[in-house]
């Protein structure tokens, strides 16, 4: 498989200086993939998932989200 043709979506600031950096990975064969680049000082994880992966993904991290979060009004 060919190297995929990158296109950055989102740069994510997170805790600890580690730094999320979501991305459209395009192959030639058509296939379209999400990579999600987490670096951790100089470590770096990689990882390429589909769509259905990315919306279970997304709708969890959301709902733990609205659990976790404190509501500033009284």
């Amino acid at each position: 498989m060919s190297d995929p043709s990158l296109t950055d979506i989102m740069r994510i600031e997170a805790p600890y200086r580690r730094e999320i950096l979501l991305q459209e990975a395009a192959y030639a064969s058509g296939m379209r993939l999400m990579r999600v680049r987490i670096r951790e000082g100089h470590r770096f994880t990689i990882l390429d998932i589909d769509a259905p992966t990315a919306e279970r993904w997304a709708t969890a991290m959301l709902d733990w989200s609205r659990r976790t979060s404190v509501d500033p009004s009284p």
